[in-house]
């Protein structure tokens, strides 16, 4: 598929990720922890290898946010993306979206995942993600419930200390 560009009002360029993005994306993606989970260095450029779908979005001030997303087939251990593998035969899984704090509340989280569901095929159903519910992120249950998506299942790790809710939106295509 031929990368895209698209120019929101506000001066975004969403954009296909390159190797030159990929230090700025791992540095927007810890700046975020816990709300994403930290990852070493090197993943960063394994999703950019592996990823169905890896956008960054810029403006005038550099990296704005970026959305990390997933088909089923991969070799992804996550246990998240784990179990949504296990339960749809075909999904978009949004691993990871990060949105620079001077962007937050613009609409480019929305975006980013408006731009992930155009460049799926219309043969995929449903997109997946999850929130942290322990420790809580608050903020982004209610931009995705904002978004569609609904709780189908969870899953705790760390012995108790981490819980995360699983969500899909139906894609309607």
């Amino acid at each position: 598929m031929a990368a895209q560009t698209y120019t929101a009002t506000v001066g975004w360029e969403i954009r296909k990720v390159v190797a030159a993005d990929l230090d700025e994306v791992w540095t927007l993606n810890e700046s975020e922890t816990p709300h994403v989970g930290s990852v070493a260095p090197d993943r960063i450029g394994w999703f950019a290898a592996h990823a169905c779908y890896f956008r960054v979005a810029h403006d005038d001030r550099g990296l704005a946010g970026f959305l990390i997303g997933l088909g089923p087939g991969t070799s992804y251990e996550s246990p998240n993306y784990r179990w949504f593998c296990a339960r749809y035969p075909d999904f978009a899984y949004v691993d990871r979206v990060a949105v620079a704090a001077r962007a937050r509340r613009s609409g480019l989280g929305s975006r980013l995942y408006e731009d992930f569901a155009r460049s799926l095929p219309a043969s995929v159903p449903v997109m997946t993600c999850e929130v942290n519910l322990r420790p809580p992120n608050e903020s982004s249950m209610r931009f995705h419930e904002r978004l569609g998506f609904r709780p189908v299942g969870s899953l705790v790790s760390d012995g108790g200390a981490k819980e995360v809710a699983l969500l899909a939106r139906d894609l309607g295509q």
